[in-house]
């Protein structure tokens, strides 16, 4: 890669070209939990370079705004939620959820200051247990998403964001790598009660993926994005493809690897060397249960166990995300780092905090994120010229990923019903 594409590809400040591409589109924010009542305390919530405080109004609505009060530039992080608005701590300076300043209590109630008074507010919608943000050109806001999951109701998913101290395309990538499924995460798999079958359950899945380390690549444009298939063999005459579904500019649909529920990711950058690393659980056709609940809860699958009020897991650079020497003699982790997330984490953030592209030597294997890179930056260019950009019709946003055992060797002669959502046929999970 050219260093002057890495360059572009990493920053996502206002006024890049792709901090201006993520703008064109709805974006997970934060979870609806994270403001659970009226008036509750606000929220710190940096994304794509910006100072922002998130925070939910009387009213029930959430309004995310930038962080600065107008006046002395103070944060309304400490600022108080009540009557309709935030109160900025310092000179009670108060503003509304669309950004309209409603008090200034030092000026006189005719002068009629306040009404010249704004704060950088932006559109905010809530659907599938998250609080999706619009930070683009008001004249070419998109309709709200329709990803499979982001319409299901919160009995049927369980949603988790957390910090990630690299950039935000590193860890983009990782999601959507297979390959390293055969060897980062040996071991693994199969006692994880989200990915895989649970101690002591077998799973023909993990153990054709585990057999088989060396998956031919093939990718198809879609809609959205990105068709991302990933070849193994399965026996004589069959083929394990594994199908990812990559839809700009930051969301992925996993292939299911066990008899569980679906998952999806997104990343989003918080500022050019963080993101915030979202992971989603969810059934379509039934409510998740306790037992699947706790276990996400606890770190299992795509998530991950947090520090007491905060949003970084208990593993982390500081502590070389748990690494314990014990689990690799006893082949319970590859890398003796502890949970599918945490793993993930482990390599990804150890790449720096904006990995150096410049020094790569990829192979076959890396074609899926090959491409990925590519549709960024000609989607990033498009936007810039005024091109069509994939994935802003809601439309685009309705398919599922798989796991199919077929006879066919190409991608293109799979059934497409495997990756259509709402259809089942075919997938084996």
């Amino acid at each position: 890669m050219r260093a002057e594409d890495n360059e572009t590809l990493t920053r996502t400040d206002a006024g890049t070209p792709m901090g201006a591409l993520f703008r064109r589109f709805w974006l997970p924010a934060l979870a609806s939990d994270e403001l659970p009542e009226p008036d509750g305390a606000p929220l710190r919530l940096p994304l794509l370079g910006e100072r922002l405080v998130a925070f939910r109004d009387s009213a029930g609505h959430v309004s995310i705004v930038e962080e600065a009060c107008p006046h002395r530039q103070a944060s309304l992080y400490f600022g108080r939620c009540e009557d309709g608005g935030i109160r900025c701590a310092y000179h009670g300076w108060q503003f509304d959820r669309h950004g309209r300043c409603l008090d200034i209590p030092s000026e006189p109630a005719n002068s009629g200051f306040a009404e010249q008074v704004r704060i950088r507010a932006y559109p905010t919608i809530e659907r599938g247990g998250v609080v999706w943000v619009y930070m683009g050109d008001p004249a070419k806001q998109p309709a709200p998403p329709e990803l499979e999951w982001a319409l299901l109701p919160d009995s049927h998913l369980f949603v988790s964001r957390r910090l990630q101290e690299c950039n935000y395309l590193q860890v983009m990538e990782g999601g959507l790598d297979s390959s390293h499924l055969s060897w980062l995460h040996r071991w693994t798999l199969q006692d994880d009660p989200v990915l895989g079958t649970g101690a002591g359950g077998r799973s023909r899945i993990l153990e054709i993926i585990g057999a088989d380390p060396n998956p031919r690549y093939e990718v198809a444009p879609t809609d959205a994005g990105l068709l991302l298939g990933a070849r193994r063999r399965a026996g004589p005459g069959e083929y394990y493809w594994r199908i990812t579904q990559f839809l700009l500019p930051c969301f992925n649909l996993v292939a299911p690897t066990g008899e569980l529920s679906l998952n999806a990711q997104a990343w989003v950058p918080a500022d050019d060397e963080n993101c915030w690393s979202w992971a989603v659980n969810y059934h379509v056709d039934r409510p998740l249960t306790a037992q699947e609940r706790d276990a996400m809860a606890r770190g299992a699958g795509l998530h991950v166990e947090f520090v007491p009020g905060s949003r970084q897991g208990t593993g982390h650079r500081g502590n070389d995300y748990g690494r314990d020497r014990a689990l690799q003699v006893a082949h319970k982790s590859f890398s003796g780092v502890p949970g599918v997330a945490m793993q993930d984490t482990a390599v990804q953030e150890s790449q720096g905090r904006i990995a150096d592209r410049t020094r790569e030597r990829l192979v076959s294997s890396d074609n899926g994120i090959i491409a990925a890179r590519r549709l960024l930056l000609d989607a990033a260019r498009a936007n810039q010229t005024g091109g069509a950009v994939p994935g802003l019709d809601p439309l685009s946003h309705r398919c599922r990923a798989a796991s199919v055992i077929v006879p066919q060797e190409r991608l293109a002669d799979v059934p497409r019903d495997a990756v259509v959502a709402g259809v089942r046929s075919g997938i084996v999970r």
